[in-house]
């Protein structure tokens, strides 16, 4: 973990879902610290909460108790509809399907995050030519998904996640659906997008490989994250 000052501090979360009124406390107390500039890897069984902290992480659920607080803020603290604008501008999220729609082009897809914010179209193509060719991908910017491989596709998921320059970067199994030559080509890429930017990285994965990448390792057990020793 670097010096900087912590980008999001996150304090005592917790999970329950409920089922046939039966609790299942997938997390018993999260605490962590994530500076900027970080790169952390979490790793864990099937159903040991990884996912759930990530979304928690992301806003896209709601605790069931603690705080998540970015450069200080309770992030839940706010309305739903300022929670969904600081999601869409500080945050960037990769998941192992690309959820890519399929009949916009790969420019387009990688656009509309920058329309949903009432962007001029200029603007919008412009930022998303540019992050597509970081990419790799300047001879793609006019196909669709059907008419890319699994690794472009991704590359493509990458770009939209970055294309509005997020402080924070969630990937969720992001090479989980490629072979490993093409997973290895994402795993480079996260490297030299964290070299150029500085983006902070925080990924989930039972990539043993992706996961050594990360100068921080921690493993999530019994609701808890521990480091890896």
């Amino acid at each position: 973990m670097n010096n900087s000052r912590a980008l999001v501090e996150i304090h005592k979360l917790r999970k329950t879902y409920w089922m046939e009124d039966q609790p299942i406390e997938v997390l018993q107390g999260v605490d962590l610290e994530i500076c900027s500039g970080d790169r952390i890897s979490i790793i864990g069984p099937s159903g040991s909460g990884k996912s759930t902290f990530l979304h928690l992480l992301g806003t896209l659920d709601v605790p069931s108790s603690g705080q998540v607080l970015f450069n200080g803020n309770d992030v839940f603290a706010q309305s739903p509809g300022a929670l969904a604008a600081f999601r869409n501008r500080s945050i960037g999220f990769v998941f192992q399907f690309h959820h890519l729609l399929p009949e916009f082009t790969a420019l387009e897809n990688v656009a509309m995050p920058v329309l949903i914010q009432r962007r001029s179209a200029s603007e919008s193509h412009e930022r998303a030519v540019t992050v597509l060719e970081l990419m790799g991908l300047h001879h793609r910017l006019h196909h669709r998904p059907g008419e890319l491989s699994g690794g472009e596709q991704q590359r493509v998921a990458i770009a939209r996640a970055l294309v509005l320059e997020p402080k924070l970067l969630l990937a969720d199994e992001p090479t989980g659906n490629l072979d490993e030559s093409t997973a290895a080509g994402i795993h480079e890429l996260l490297d030299e997008t964290h070299e150029r930017t500085g983006l902070t990285i925080v990924l989930v994965t039972h990539n043993s490989v992706l996961a050594r990448r990360m100068p921080r390792r921690l493993q999530m057990l019994g609701g808890v994250l521990r480091p890896v020793t």
